[in-house]
């Protein structure tokens, strides 16, 4: 069975597909894609549909990132077969735990930047979408920064499933 886990930030067009990206690469850098299953969605659908955000995309290749993605929204039934829903950030976070169905799925929503041990007090990715390119760019640093630790806690878990 596989572990799923899924980011969320508003309108899935640039945070969101960001971490899908990175996160799966780290996923196949550690010979877990067949194991580990990831995507993204927005906690509103203004965008479902559309793809990602031109400046998302030129990040991401840059980096040497995928960048193919469909927006689309979060829907509280997806609990049900989601190990790990990661925020973006603490509205996100808010949005996700208020939309769970029970206490046990709520449990499931992670701040990204948790896994960040240097982010410190600051949890949040913050929104790029009104910004610079340099904006998404510091976006992918953060993102980066964390899904290292992400991997490892997931790695963690599917050591403790094995068990």
């Amino acid at each position: 069975m596989s572990y799923r886990v899924c980011f969320v930030c508003t309108g899935n067009i640039c945070r969101s597909p960001m971490a899908e990206s990175v996160f799966r690469a780290r996923i196949e850098e550690a010979g877990l894609d067949g194991v580990v299953e990831v995507d993204s969605a927005g906690t509103g659908g203004w965008h479902e549909g559309d793809g990602a955000d031109s400046r998302t995309v030129a990040v991401l290749e840059a980096g040497g990132y995928g960048s193919d993605h469909t927006a689309r929204r979060f829907r509280a039934a997806w609990f049900s077969r989601l190990d790990l829903v990661i925020a973006l950030d603490s509205g996100h976070l808010r949005d996700l735990r208020r939309l769970a169905p029970t206490p046990e799925d709520a449990d499931k929503v992670r701040l990204l930047r948790s896994y960040d041990p240097a982010a410190g007090d600051d949890p949040d990715v913050p929104d790029p979408y009104y910004g610079r390119l340099d904006d998404f760019e510091e976006c992918l640093e953060m993102v980066e920064a964390a899904s290292h630790g992400l991997l490892a806690a997931v790695q963690r878990e599917l050591e403790g499933r094995a068990a």
